[in-house]
């Protein structure tokens, strides 16, 4: 338990550091519903998505906002929150996601 502290804390303080970014991003937008987060995803060409804050708590979403940090920092240049991954992807996690 003692050894797997330090990864929680760091885990921790990066959702504390996304979910600011996504609530600061998302406060003035309007069509994005209470506990939703407006999302742009592609490589090329972005697309909007909407999809439930929830979301951000798997590990596999996490996977996708740490590649966005990486290659965005916290500067998005969408202004909003931009993964940069293929749509196909992005479309077969959150469904599976919404299965679950």
């Amino acid at each position: 338990m003692g050894i797997r502290l330090p990864f929680m804390v760091v885990h921790a303080n990066k959702m504390f550091k996304w979910q600011q970014h996504l609530h600061s991003r998302n406060h003035h937008q309007s069509n994005v519903p209470k506990g939703h987060v407006a999302v742009y995803v592609g490589e090329a060409q972005k697309k909007r998505f909407v999809v439930p804050i929830s979301y951000l708590n798997h590990p596999s979403f996490l996977d996708l906002l740490n590649r966005a940090e990486e290659e965005f920092g916290f500067n998005h240049p969408m202004g909003g929150l931009t993964i940069p991954c293929k749509e196909e992807a992005f479309i077969t996690l959150t469904s599976q996601l919404r299965a679950s």
